[in-house]
């Protein structure tokens, strides 16, 4: 979500911060394991002494990536949240497809970075992110909701924005916008058991 990224190096920005915007785009673009440090000097216009000062290591600048896509996604997130016309939970899908036109949508970059690493510590931090994002769907919510209700209708919420994400990742079809909007109007996806023992028999539509 956050705006797309000259491919040619700001050189009046300082080394780290040119460093991390360039490391940033291509992380974004092409993946992680197949940017290599090299790439992200040249494209920096940086020293390799300059860069390793600054990031000693690879999982350095992935770990600084992920913490300034987090403030960046959920702030523009939150942007086009308050632009929508619609009211709770259908305004998420408004948003979203306002990311989706945005012309360098590539995903969520923490379900990529996920995918292709098993280190645990992006998990974790995708993880925590997810968190923060339910957190924000949570205040689409009526406060007058019992914090039980709440943490469920905004877990399921959630895994409608997910799979919206993912579902235009693959197929760049604007109607998944349309189809998640009216998923997200529906009273019937977000009933919940009322006991524990109803919901261990399984969720009924």
């Amino acid at each position: 979500m956050p705006a797309s990224v000259s491919t040619a190096p700001t050189t009046a920005l300082a080394p780290r911060e040119r460093i991390l915007a360039t490391a940033a785009r291509l992380f974004y673009a092409q993946g992680v394991r197949a940017t290599g440090i090299d790439q992200i000097i040249a494209e920096a216009v940086v020293a390799k002494a300059t860069l390793y000062y600054h990031f000693p290591a690879k999982t350095d600048l992935v770990r600084a990536y992920l913490a300034r896509r987090h403030d960046a996604w959920l702030g523009e997130f939150s942007a086009h949240l308050a632009k929508s016309r619609r009211r709770g939970l259908p305004a998420l899908a408004d948003a979203l497809g306002r990311w989706f036109e945005s012309g360098d949508f590539n995903g969520c970059a923490f379900i990529n970075v996920t995918a292709e690493s098993a280190e645990d510590e992006w998990r974790q931090i995708s993880c925590a992110h997810k968190g923060a994002l339910r957190e924000l769907i949570a205040g689409r919510l009526d406060p007058a909701l019992s914090p039980a209700r709440r943490a469920a209708l905004s877990a399921q919420a959630l895994l409608v924005v997910e799979g919206l994400i993912v579902r235009y990742q693959m197929t760049r079809d604007a109607a998944v916008v349309d189809e998640g909007r009216a998923l997200l109007a529906s009273s019937r996806w977000v009933r919940t058991r009322a006991s524990t023992s109803a919901a261990s028999k399984g969720f009924t539509m």
